[in-house]
């Protein structure tokens, strides 16, 4: 799974971030804001992390950060919570259709909540993102779940990996 972190979620030490001021922009260097570390942590690992002023502060590899006014796929479309999902476009390709059958198993190989299953399996996702070739491993993909929830999301039951989940492709 991949969210947007919040910023009033988050705290730390405030980081000075530098990128662009709007989307068709590489590697800028205008000064976006200070943010709490956690935040400017989790926006990194997430890509996407929503600040107090209501902008998005985006995180890519081959663009750096930039702010904008909707969370943002790779290729500069908006995310969309429990549709959008992200693989490395070796397993599937952009505009892949499908849907959760099973969830698999936890990394502990618990059964994951059954609320959070039911959520997932719901859904009609679409390969909309991809990740760099290679980062999630064979066969992996991640699921958009939207904005965090509270403070500690990653130690709440919507934070999970799983694995030996099926998929019907259509």
């Amino acid at each position: 799974m991949y969210y947007t972190a919040v910023e009033r979620f988050h705290d730390g030490e405030p980081v000075q971030v530098t990128g662009c001021p709007r989307l068709d922009c590489t590697n800028g260097d205008h000064d976006l804001g200070s943010y709490p570390s956690g935040f400017v942590d989790a926006v990194r690992e997430e890509g996407t992390g929503l600040t107090i002023s209501g902008k998005y502060l985006n995180w890519s590899y081959d663009v750096g950060y930039w702010l904008d006014t909707a969370p943002r796929t790779s290729d500069g479309g908006s995310l969309v919570p429990y549709v959008s999902a992200a693989t490395d476009p070796d397993v599937l390709p952009r505009g892949t259709r499908f849907t959760i059958v099973s969830c698999g198993r936890q990394d502990d190989g618990s059964a994951p909540p059954a609320a959070v299953c039911a959520a997932l399996r719901d859904a009609d996702w679409e390969i909309t993102d991809e990740f760099t070739p290679g980062l999630g491993g064979p066969r992996h993909l991640d699921a958009y779940i939207g904005p965090e929830t509270g403070p500690g999301f990653t130690e709440s039951p919507w934070y999970l990996t799983l694995s030996g989940a099926r998929l019907a492709l259509g």
